[in-house]
C-alpha cells in the first residue's frame, strides 16, 4: 500500500493530479482562476438580473439559478466527484487582492475558532430563506450575493488565513460537511518527503514579495545540491491551515489545490478513494462537541427545510400564533410568520439534537461503557454516521426543485426515495462500523438507539417527501 494509502485510511487507486490534460489544468498556475471565473461572470449576471430584470421568481435568473439549478448540481458534484463547488467558488476571487492589501497577519480570534459561528450562519440562512422568502425575491438573492463577496474579501483582509470559509461560510461547511461521502481526497504521495520539507509549502505557500531561494539538500561537498524557490509568482499556501500529509479527511478543504500548486516537490495529490472512507475512520474527524453539532444540526435542517415547503407547516405556524398570543398583539403578519417560524425551526433542530444524545446516554448505559467513555467521546464518535442520511434528505429535497421541471412526477418521487433509503443504509453501515469499534463484543446493542434514530429521520423524511411540495421557482421562462 502506497504511503498515500497509508494516510488517507483508503487504498489511494489514482491521483487525478497527474491525468495528462485535467492534471495538467489543475496543477497550472490559473487553474483554479480559470475555473473561477465563468462563475464569478455568472454571479455578475445574476446579480445584474436581479436588480434590474422582471421580479417574478420564475421569470428571473436571480432566483432561478441558485435556489433550483445550482444546489441540484451541487449535491450531484459532491456525491461523484468531491467540494469541486469550493474549488471554483467566485467569492474567493478577491482573496489575493484582500492580502495584498492587508496590514496585519493576525489569526482569528482563538474563542471562535470552532464550527459555532458556522452553525448558527446555517440556521441563519435557512430561517431566513423561509421567512423573507428569498427564493421568490430576486433583489433580495442579489444582495446576498453582493454580501457574499463583501464578506469574503473583508475577512480575508483582517485574517491571515480563509476564516470566512473555514469558520463562518454556511454554503462551505454544508460543502466540509458532505464531502465525506466523496470518492476523492487530497493526500500525499510519500509522507518522508513532507518530513524533510523545508519550507512546508503546502501550508506555506510558495509566494514571497522578493526571489528567496531555499536550501533542500545539502551535497558531499557542502554546498547546496538541491535547492527551490519562493518568488512573486508563487503560491499562497492552504488558506484553511491544512498540513497535507496530516489531511484525514475532507473536513475544511476547499479543495483549491493550493497545497499541490505550492509543494515544490509535486508530492501533494488529489486521490480517488472509497466514497465516505472517512466516516469510518476513528481519527478523521475532530472529537469535539461543534464538529459534531454541525452534522446534526445540518441533518435537522434538511427536514425542517423541507417542512417549510409542504401543506402541514401552515396550520401548524396559524396555531402558533393563535396559542401565543401573537395575533392579539398588534404584531405585523410578517412579525408573527417570523417568530412563529423560529419556534418551528428551534423545536425541530433541538429534537434531532436531544434524541442523537438521548441515543447515546442509552447506548452507552446499554453497554456499560459510561465510566469508559464520557458523553462527549461517544457521541463525537457516532455524529459522522449522520452524514449519509443527512445527504439523503438535502438529495431528495434539492432533487425534487432540480428535476421537478423537466421530469415526471412519478420518477422524481422514485429518486426521493433512493436517496433516502441509500442515505440511511450508508448510516447503518457507518454506524455498525463505528458500533464495532466502540462496544465489540455489545455492538449490536450499542447500535439499536442510533439505528431507531436514524430510522425514525428516514421515516419523517419519507413522510415530508409523499406530501405536495411547493415549486418554487421551476417554471420555465417563457
Amino acid at each position: 500500500m502506497s504511503t498515500a494509502a497509508g494516510r488517507t485510511g483508503v487504498r489511494a487507486r489514482r491521483d487525478l493530479l497527474r491525468l495528462p490534460v485535467l492534471g495538467a489544468l489543475l496543477r497550472h498556475r490559473w487553474g483554479r482562476l480559470a475555473l473561477q471565473l465563468p462563475f464569478l461572470i455568472g454571479a455578475a449576471v445574476l446579480v445584474y438580473d436581479g436588480f434590474t430584470g422582471d421580479q417574478l421568481a420564475p421569470r428571473n435568473l436571480a432566483t432561478v439559478v441558485p435556489w433550483v439549478h445550482v444546489r441540484g448540481i451541487l449535491v450531484l458534484a459532491l456525491l461523484l466527484g468531491g467540494n469541486f463547488f469550493c474549488m471554483t467558488c467566485p467569492f474567493t476571487l478577491p482573496r489575493t487582492l484582500a492580502k495584498r492589501l492587508s496590514l496585519a497577519s493576525r489569526r482569528f480570534p482563538r474563542a471562535l475558532r470552532g464550527k459555532g459561528i458556522a452553525i448558527l450562519s446555517l440556521i441563519g440562512l435557512f430561517f431566513a430563506y423561509e421567512w423573507l422568502n428569498m427564493w421568490s425575491s430576486p433583489l433580495l438573492t442579489a444582495w446576498v450575493i453582493v454580501a457574499y463577496f463583501a464578506a469574503a474579501f473583508i475577512f480575508e483582509a483582517l485574517f491571515s488565513e480563509s476564516a470566512f470559509c473555514k469558520y463562518i461560510c454556511p454554503l462551505g461547511s454544508f460543502n466540509f460537511t458532505y464531502a465525506a461521502v466523496s470518492p476523492t481526497q487530497i493526500g500525499v504521495h510519500d509522507a518522508d518527503v513532507c518530513r524533510t520539507c523545508v519550507g512546508k509549502e503546502c501550508l506555506n505557500g510558495s509566494y514571497a514579495a522578493q526571489t528567496v531561494i531555499l536550501i533542500d539538500q545539502i551535497g558531499i561537498d557542502g554546498a547546496p545540491d538541491r535547492t527551490h524557490t519562493h518568488s512573486p509568482q508563487g503560491t499562497p499556501g492552504c488558506g484553511t491551515l491544512l498540513f497535507a500529509p496530516q489531511i484525514k479527511g475532507n473536513a475544511d478543504c476547499t479543495l483549491c489545490l493550493d497545497c499541490a500548486r505550492a509543494c515544490p516537490h509535486e508530492n501533494v495529490g488529489l486521490f480517488t478513494r472509497a466514497p465516505g472512507a472517512e466516516l469510518v475512520r476513528a481519527d478523521a474527524a475532530p472529537r469535539r462537541w461543534d464538529s459534531a453539532l454541525l452534522i446534526v444540526v445540518l441533518t435537522a435542517l434538511g427536514l425542517v427545510n423541507a417542512f417549510g415547503m409542504v401543506p402541514p407547516v401552515y396550520p401548524l405556524m396559524q396555531a402558533i400564533a393563535s396559542a401565543s398570543g401573537l395575533t392579539r398583539l398588534g404584531f405585523t403578519d410578517r412579525l408573527v410568520e417570523g417568530i412563529a417560524l423560529a419556534l418551528i425551526f428551534g423545536v425541530g433542530i433541538a429534537l434531532v439534537v436531544l434524541a442523537t444524545i438521548a441515543a447515546t446516554w442509552i447506548a452507552r448505559m446499554l453497554t456499560r461503557t459510561a465510566r469508559r467513555d464520557t458523553l462527549r467521546a461517544a457521541y463525537t464518535a457516532f455524529a459522522p454516521a449522520l452524514v449519509p442520511i443527512g445527504f439523503g434528505v438535502w438529495g431528495a429535497h434539492y432533487g425534487f426543485h432540480f428535476l421537478i421541471g423537466f421530469m415526471d412526477a412519478e420518477i422524481v418521487a422514485l429518486i426521493q426515495v433512493i436517496a433516502l433509503v441509500g442515505g440511511f443504509a450508508g448510516s447503518m453501515w457507518v454506524a455498525q462500523t463505528i458500533a464495532a469499534r466502540l462496544y465489540r463484543r455489545d455492538a449490536l446493542i450499542g447500535l439499536l438507539p442510533w439505528a431507531l434514530v436514524m430510522l425514525a429521520l428516514m421515516g419523517v423524511g419519507w413522510w415530508l417527501f409523499s406530501l405536495p411540495m411547493e415549486m418554487r421557482g421551476t417554471i420555465v421562462f417563457g
